[in-house]
């Protein structure tokens, strides 16, 4: 009797990895990952099958949501993909307006104004200033805010917000929230101020979206001023503290009407999460040109803006003619990422990524490092910037567009994150980004073929291995 019940379980199992095996096939878009999938299900009984359930389905559905935001709202000023030659004097920028014009589902916009801000020194002061004036409405949403000393400081900031009568939300990741005690969402809740958890469960397994995180860094005070960026709210942002783990970082100060697509991204996040749509008034102010960036919002995640950021990747990478930088922590980009890099490349556009030499999770920097093989032949140049460990995340093309954002250059960033990345057309604005890369790079080294090849047969192996485990990173 037990061997015709155990016969059964496994035929029930074998059946259930099969139908899932269906979906994986119907569903996944990337071959590999397809592949990947299949085989853990069909070669990990139950395991397989269960870590799919859990981690492999995307069953986020937030359409109704975006349509309820699209109502009684001033319009934004918006311009057309061809003023981009005319305003910056760069014809070959356009196909890569029209292109975003495509993916983004949203306009560009004319008479925004976007200031770098290096570093939590610079960030967080100029954040902070404006949460102390604001008069109508906050909107905060980052992945990580811990329960430090630079935490601290935004929660009273916010909290002072609150009980002068500002309209504060606070969206804080489910996971990211987790990564200091006490939990900020509670002591927000306990002072008056309105603080959810996106895609928060208690238990793993009873969460569906486990592996979906909101990666998004997003603050919008009175509908007017918006900042964004990569950088999160922890004590290693702030260097002159001479924090354990300090941070190299960028955020940016964005004004004009732009400022309207963040205001949008967090109405969205924030009705999906807390089921309340944002009021018009307090959150959507009209917003005239105040200067002279091109500017857009482009926004990513494993629902409805499935592999927008990729797309807006390669297609400035087939529009570079002269030069393409590119600043991420992570570099783990999938086979048709490398095969545009290497294009590009060879095709005499200097092609040149600045990563850090010492990533704060190895794993990722092991694979990363199995992939550089694939680069450097076609002329790829890559920087390794010394410690602190540089969180920055940046993209130039040409000397006049920029991608600036949350987004990393790795799968989960590009494939399962919500991210929220800015495209920027601005001679001026790129230039004094060239600057900053310049100073990376002058401390840097850069990394040779010789030194990739030369390093030990059992490092080589480990990167190897981590690499296979690149589309899940």
């Amino acid at each position: 009797m037990d061997g015709i019940w155990f016969a059964g379980l496994v035929l029930v199992e074998r059946a259930v990895a099969l139908a899932l095996i269906g979906h994986i096939v119907l569903n996944k878009r990337d071959v590999g990952s397809a592949i990947g999938w299949s085989g853990l299900v069909w070669l990990a009984p139950l395991v397989g099958s269960l870590l799919y359930a859990l981690l492999g389905i995307n069953r986020i559905e937030r359409r109704a949501a975006r349509l309820r935001h699209g109502e009684g709202r001033p319009p934004a000023t918006s311009c057309d993909s061809s003023t981009v030659s005319e305003h910056q004097g760069h014809v070959e920028l356009a196909p890569i307006a029209r292109l975003v014009d495509q993916v983004a589902g949203v306009p560009l916009t004319t008479g925004n104004r976007v200031v770098p801000l290096p570093d939590g020194d610079v960030a967080y002061p100029a954040m902070l200033q404006a949460i102390d004036e604001a008069e109508q409405s906050i909107g905060l949403a980052t992945y990580i805010f811990d329960h430090d000393r630079a935490g601290k400081r935004f929660i009273e900031a916010l909290v002072a917000a609150h009980e002068r009568g500002v309209d504060v939300r606070v969206l804080i990741d489910g996971v990211g929230k987790r990564y200091s005690r006490p939990p900020v969402t509670r002591e927000l809740r306990r002072r008056g101020v309105r603080a959810e958890a996106f895609l928060e469960s208690a238990l793993p397994w009873r969460n569906p979206y486990l592996n979906l995180r909101n990666h998004r860094k997003l603050l919008v005070v009175d509908g007017r001023l918006g900042f964004t960026g990569g950088m999160n709210i922890r004590e290693g942002c702030l260097l002159h503290l001479d924090p354990p783990y300090p941070v190299h970082d960028m955020h940016f100060l964005l004004e004009g009407p732009v400022v309207r697509h963040l205001v949008d991204t967090f109405a969205l996040d924030w009705d999906f999460t807390a089921h309340e749509a944002l009021p018009v008034e307090a959150w959507y102010p009209a917003l005239p040109p105040v200067d002279g960036t091109l500017a857009r919002g482009v926004v990513d995640g494993p629902d409805e803006d499935f592999e927008t950021i990729r797309q807006v990747l390669l297609g400035a990478l087939a529009e570079a003619e002269r030069r393409v930088r590119i600043c991420t922590p992570y570099f783990l980009p999938d086979p048709t990422l490398i095969a545009a890099l290497n294009t590009t490349a060879l095709r005499g556009v200097d092609v040149e990524v600045i990563v850090p030499k010492r990533p704060n999770l190895r794993f990722v920097h092991w694979a990363s490092m199995a992939q550089m093989g694939l680069l450097l032949p076609s002329g790829v140049r890559v920087i390794e910037t010394p410690p602190p460990f540089d969180h920055t995340k940046l993209m130039l093309v040409d000397d006049a567009w920029t991608f600036l954002g949350s987004c990393n250059w790795d799968a989960r960033s590009l494939r399962l994150n919500f991210e929220f990345n800015v495209e920027c057309y601005d001679l001026d604005l790129v230039a004094e980004l060239d600057r900053l890369l310049d100073a990376k790079v002058a401390s840097g080294r850069q990394l040779t073929l010789d030194a990739v090849n030369a390093r030990p047969l059992p490092m080589r192996l480990r990167d190897g291995i981590a690499r296979l485990f690149s589309p899940y990173l």
